[in-house]
């Protein structure tokens, strides 16, 4: 068999996930997306093992590969990249770097302009705004609920919000700004594969953090813990 099979993980969230897309045919030969909230680094190689035990294929069929990059949990981000930059150089492949963001909001393209935003904690939303087709109109930021209308401008008629924030973004921006659609939390993994199967693969993914980590920095006392565990 060829390499027909792109292999696209998400461990940008509380979700550890993997899928497999034919590339012929733009289907879906396996998919798993368990809610696990931490433990990513443990439990992703098992994932990817499990579907392609689902598929009945191996590593040799693998032909491209795609991960999420973020916004998102910092640590996640982390692991999803650094496991697929491994993956480039064990199978010789390169990888397509895909958004959080962008792959919210990919599912709603067809409706009209739609703005993504995750809640990124402390006060503020990872948000970006793309045209009904899908083309960015702008680029991810973090911002805060108060200038996220600001941000967003005068959009027109037809937005849709989509995303963990979404629920923050009626409040700042009012229920009658756009449809709001608070269900649609998480960045389907689907949407993510199909992004990546239309791109050709270049420089190397890189984490798509848009701040700092949330987590203090350790003491020194704290760090040789570590280190020793």
């Amino acid at each position: 068999m060829g390499k027909d099979l792109l292999l696209a993980i998400d461990t940008a969230n509380e979700r550890c996930s993997a899928a497999l897309l034919r590339l012929s045919d733009g289907t879906f030969a396996a998919i798993r997306e368990e809610e696990i909230g931490r433990g990513h680094a443990e439990r992703l190689m098992g994932v990817i093992e499990e579907v392609l035990t689902e598929a009945g294929a191996d590593w040799s069929e693998i032909g491209k590969l795609a991960v999420c990059i973020g916004p998102g949990s910092f640590t996640g981000i982390r692991v999803g990249v650094a496991a697929v930059r491994g993956l480039e150089l064990s199978l010789g492949l390169r990888a397509v770097g895909i958004s959080t963001l962008e792959a919210l909001a990919e599912p709603e393209w067809g409706e009209g302009p739609v703005l993504a935003v995750h809640d990124a904690r402390r006060g503020e939303l990872y948000a970006a705004l793309f045209a009904q087709g899908g083309d960015p109109l702008l680029t991810p930021e973090a911002v805060t609920p108060e200038a996220l209308g600001a941000f967003i401008g005068a959009v027109g008629a037809g937005l849709r919000v989509v995303g963990t924030g979404a629920e923050i973004a009626r409040e700042a921006l009012g229920a009658g700004a756009a449809s709001f659609l608070p269900d649609r939390r998480f960045a389907s993994l689907a949407a993510l594969a199909r992004l990546a199967a239309r791109r050709e693969p270049g420089a190397p993914p890189l984490p798509l953090y848009l701040r700092g980590a949330d987590a203090k920095a350790q003491t020194p006392l704290g760090l040789r813990a570590a280190a020793q565990a």
